[in-house]
């Protein structure tokens, strides 16, 4: 049994950079208690850790595999006994799988599945009984603009967007599974977002099919993933709300 120690407990998965890193920012305050996950990243969580801590939040570091159903399990547990419960799970760990169809193979497939969609079933279980007692308490996934858009001359990951598409429907699913309890679950897709990993210039090709005529930032879509995460997203569920500057 985990001991209350009052913290608003939040658990991000991929929070070592990008996306993740930038709603571990947003989400920093005294009060609250975060869990920063990363496969193998220790150097990046280490310093997300230290920009939580600077704005007066608790932090721990857990790092392993998602497409492990065991620790996917083990990393909440971890996160209820370290901050005493768990308020919010925000399942922002995926990458992008840049295979065409003819480069697919079952390997892969299974692979992104596994820590995509199977990884967010595994931490949604061992969750719930948690999210139940919570106060406030909200679940959000980041999905991908590539579930959505599908046309030539358009980026085309179909590993990642058939994974996500799984990720967004267990996200609707199980806000209705958890609406009596008061929680709700949401999803963010983001567009084309310029994250630490890429050059100013990563796709430029399909910059032009943006009506806002640029990428987003990770703060940009870190921005709607800490409101849904907060108190004042108490009447939004079951959503997939688009971060992406108008292009679907």
């Amino acid at each position: 049994m985990a001991e209350d120690t009052g913290l608003r407990s939040i658990l991000i998965t991929g929070s070592g950079s990008g996306i993740g890193r930038a709603t571990a920012r947003r989400l920093a305050a005294p009060g609250v208690g975060l869990t920063i996950h990363a496969l193998s990243n220790r150097e990046g969580c280490e310093r997300t850790k230290r920009e939580v801590e600077a704005k007066g939040a608790e932090a721990r570091i857990v790092l392993g595999d998602l497409a492990d159903g065991a620790f996917a399990r083990e990393l909440v547990d971890r996160a209820a006994e370290g901050f005493g419960g768990l308020d919010v799970l925000i399942a922002n760990a995926g990458f992008p799988v840049e295979r065409t169809w003819e480069e697919l193979d079952r390997e892969t497939m299974e692979h992104v599945n596994k820590v995509v969609a199977l990884g967010f079933w595994e931490m949604a279980e061992a969750a719930i009984p948690h999210l139940k007692k919570a106060k406030d308490g909200r679940v959000v996934t980041i999905g991908t603009l590539n579930v959505h858009v599908h046309r030539p001359g358009f980026l085309s990951y179909p590993a990642s967007a058939a994974a996500k598409a799984g990720l967004e429907a267990l996200t609707r699913t199980l806000a209705m599974h958890l609406s009596p309890h008061r929680v709700c679950v949401n999803c963010v897709a983001p567009g084309l977002i310029r994250n630490d990993a890429d050059a100013p210039d990563a796709f430029e090709d399909v910059i032009a099919q943006v009506p806002l005529g640029r990428l987003g930032t990770v703060d940009e879509a870190a921005a709607m993933i800490a409101f849904l995460a907060g108190p004042d997203a108490s009447y939004v569920t079951n959503q997939v709300i688009h971060v992406n500057g108008g292009i679907c």
